[in-house]
Parts: C-alpha cells; structure tokens; sequence
C-alpha cells in the first residue's frame, strides 16, 4: 500500500481504533469471567458446595462461547457483503447492552432460579456479539496496513485483549478495596458492570470514527457463508483447531486461575489479581513484537514455537502456583501469559490470511469462535473437574498439553496466502439470494 501521509493516517487511526474498541469489549467479557468465579457460586447457586457453585457458575461462562459461532455467523454475513464498519458497531450494541444488564439481574435469594436463567439469557446474547467482532476489528487493521505487514498490523487487534483485561482486574481490585470482600460477594461486584454503561458509549463514538477498508476483492454477489462452507470447510476447522494451543490455556492461566488461587489454595484474592494485571501490562508489548516478528520468520513457525513452549511450560505452572509463595506464583503466571503472546501475536494475520477476500470475515470469524466451544469456554469446566477429581493440578497440566499439541499440528496444516476465487453459486440459489 502506498506510504502517502493520508495512507498513514488511515494505518493509525485503524490500529487505535481496533485496540481501544476490543479493549472496551474484552473488559466486558473478562469482567464477566473474572466475576463468574469470584462471587456467581454463591451469589446464583448458594445451596451448592464451592466446587459445584463453580462449577454452574462456569457453565453460563461456557454458554457464551457456544453462542459466539452463531455470532460468527451473523457478523461475518454483513462484514464480507456489505460493511465491516456495520458490522462493527452492531456487534458492540449485541455485547455491550447485556454486559450493562448482567449487574440488575436479582440473585438466589431475591429471585430463585429465575437470577441464574436470566443470567444464561444475557451470555447467550453477550456472545453473539463477541462472536462478530474480534474478525472485524483484526480485518480493519490488518487490510487498511501495508500488505507486508500484516501480522504486526493484525496483532495490534489483539492487544486489545489484555487491555481488556487490564481494565477489569482494575474494576474488580479498585471496588474490592472500597468496599472489601464481603460487600464484593454480596452486592459490590454490580458496580464494574454498571460501569461498563460509559465504555459501551466510548465504543460506539470511536467506532462510528473508523473508515471502511479498502476492498482486497469485489464483494461476493452470493451468501458468504454459503461460499464458506463449500469451498473453505477445511480451513474453517483447522483455523478451530490452531485456536487450541491458545484459547484453552489462557482461560486457564487469567480466568481459572482466579478460582484456583482462592478456592483451592486458600491464597487472598487481589494476591492473584494483582500478578494476573502485572502479566496483562506486559503482554501490551510482547503481543505486537510477536506480531512483528512473525512477519520477519514466519507466522507458522512462530505460532508452533508458541505452542510448543506452553506445552512444556504447563508441567512447571501448577507445581509453582501449589509452593504458595508470591514470586513463584508471578513467575509461572507471567511467563504463561508471554508463552501465549507468542502464538496470539501471529494468530490474527495467520487464520485471517487463510481465506480469500471475498469470505475473509466469515472465514475468520467462524474459524476463530468454532474454537470457543472446543478449547476456550470449556476449558475453566474441564479444569475444575479434573482437579475435583484427581486433587492435582497437573492433571490440568495433561489437558493443556494436549491442547498445545492439537494446535501446533493444525497450525501446521493451515494453508495461508489465500487469494480470491470464484463466489459464484448455481442460479436459483443467487436469485434467491437477490429476492
């Protein structure tokens, strides 16, 4: 792409706006994850024993991942046929409208089930929105930089994540400080929701401020999804299965772990808190120099080194967090956490770069969310049986062995370098279509 002033203008303005604007929508999510493990037990399931409460309250967690593929979907149809813009703000109203909502629902005491069943209904709605929106934001970044750049573009999407998670931790630590736990458990942990009210209206302002990419591509006259699905299907599950050596891990390393320190190991809760926020702040940096660097040795290369390392890192993490001392339990978070940096980096260009223009959002999007509901949203689950029923973390360490070794070898099998193809479908289905 050329290197005008206005062309640079346009790169920066894309980058801030994807960064701020996932960040804003990712403090939602998180919040709600952070949340879920804390207090949701006892606030929504209070006659269940600590394992299980956590266990339901980690159910409606995983609810929301399932939705986000439907999301893909939905999302993915506006952003490829008409406007990636549209399709951004729509996902922000789908995420942000719920997020707002969830600190109003009434808990056990006041309501009964009726709470937890209102609760599912906004997760299912929160993640339809999600579900569309990580592939906008990594497309109006990655295809309005240089073509030469893209992972480093891509990535920028992505810091957006522990941005996201910065702004939680914070929410949670600034409100259990003025009111302390017992208030926190009892009504307090509302306040962050509430407060997302402001975020959601920041997001709106900045991203009716981004402009539409340039088209890689004419837009498909038939439906993309349909597109997708006969031509691409192959890509659309390993794009799925390259998101296991990364989504299921970090579950476990920022949101379970939460749940671990506290339930299991007894540790105070802003102990936990306090490492998991240090590790976010560096992953600011670590995620687009690896974004960088997969431009430079090859996004495959570097994302299968990354997956690799955390499966050797994961042997180590448990046995550190079970010593109960403050630096062991830093060390094993933030180098976790820099471990998962180096395939979230290259991630975004590498599964977007798999599909041809005309499908990229599509494409992206439901590759991506597919991996929700086998690695990321059951994984919290999965970790809380497996210590439930063994008493040992390293049992959780197998699970994300195995995760890594998933991702590493579909990384491998993805094709990248996609270019445009044919999108023409037999006749009756696009006059369909046009009626």
């Amino acid at each position: 792409m050329p290197n005008s002033p206005d062309q640079a203008r346009r790169n920066r303005r894309a980058t801030a706006t994807s960064v701020l604007t996932t960040a804003i929508e990712w403090y939602d999510y998180y919040l709600y994850g952070l949340v879920s493990g804390l207090v949701f037990g006892h606030v929504f399931f209070p006659a269940s024993s600590a394992t299980s409460g956590t266990l339901q309250s980690f159910a409606i967690f995983a609810v929301g991942f399932i939705a986000r593929p439907v999301g893909a979907m939905l999302f993915g149809h506006f952003g490829d046929r008409f406007s990636r813009r549209t399709a951004l703000i729509s996902s922000t109203l789908c995420m942000g409208i719920p997020t707002f909502a969830v600190a109003l629902v009434p808990g056990y005491e006041t309501a009964g089930l009726a709470g937890a069943i209102i609760l599912l209904v906004l997760r299912v709605v929160q993640g339809i929105g999600l579900g569309g929106q990580w592939a906008g934001a990594v497309l109006v970044s990655m295809e309005t930089g240089q073509a030469k750049r893209r992972g480093f573009f891509a990535s920028w999407a992505q810091v957006g994540s522990p941005l996201g998670l910065i702004l939680a931790n914070l929410a949670i630590i600034a409100t259990l400080g003025v009111t302390g736990s017992d208030r926190f458990a009892e009504w307090s942990w509302r306040i962050p929701f509430i407060a997302s009210a402001v975020l959601i209206g920041a997001t709106l302002y900045v991203r009716a401020k981004v402009e539409e990419p340039r088209a890689e591509a004419p837009k498909s006259t038939a439906n993309p999804l349909l597109v997708l699905l006969r031509g691409h299907w192959r890509q659309v599950l390993l794009a799925a299965l390259t998101r296991t050596s990364e989504m299921a891990p970090f579950y476990i390393f920022t949101t379970f772990v939460i749940t671990y320190g506290k339930n299991f190991l007894g540790l105070p809760e802003n102990l936990v808190l306090d490492i998991v926020l240090f590790a976010s702040m560096l992953s600011l940096v670590t995620i687009p120099l690896f974004g960088h660097l997969s431009d430079r040795w090859r996004r495959k290369r570097v994302y299968v080194a990354g997956a690799l390392l955390t499966a050797v890192w994961s042997l180590a993490y448990f046995p550190l967090l079970d010593t109960g001392t403050t630096a062991l339990i830093a060390v094993a978070v933030t180098v976790s956490l820099v471990l998962h940096d180096i395939q979230y980096g290259p991630q975004a260009a590498l599964i977007a770069e798999s599909f041809p223009p005309e499908v990229r959002y599509s494409g992206t999007a439901l590759g991506s969310q597919l991996a929700s509901i086998i690695s990321g949203g059951p994984a919290p689950i999965i970790a809380t049986a497996l210590y439930g029923w063994t008493g040992s973390g390293l049992a959780i360490a197998g699970y994300l062995v195995l995760c890594a070794l998933i991702g590493a070898g579909a990384a491998m099998l993805l094709r990248t370098g996609a270019t445009s193809t044919s999108t023409e479908v037999p006749a009756p289905l696009a006059l369909r279509h046009r009626s």
